[in-house]
């Protein structure tokens, strides 16, 4: 595993209150039909990949189908 998919589980991890095993499950799953994230968990991740990654990530341009899955999540990151 990479060190960004580490560092999106560890976020994902903080932002969702869950325990980083049990996000690393997740993987494939989709994070908002499984209610994993909502709306405020959302804003919350971004804030925190902007902070800890120091990654913009424009809101206006934020499309929930292209970050609703952890290797998503990553791909995005890494085209920023």
């Amino acid at each position: 595993m990479d060190d960004i998919k580490n560092k999106v589980i560890e976020i994902l991890a903080d932002v969702t209150s869950t325990d980083e095993e049990t996000v690393r499950s997740w993987d494939g799953q989709d994070l908002f039909q499984n209610g994993f994230l909502d709306s405020m968990g959302t804003v919350e991740l971004l804030v925190q990949i902007q902070d800890e990654l120091d990654i913009n990530v424009p809101v206006s341009e934020f499309d929930r189908s292209q970050w609703n899955t952890l290797d998503k999540i990553c791909d995005q990151i890494r085209k920023l």
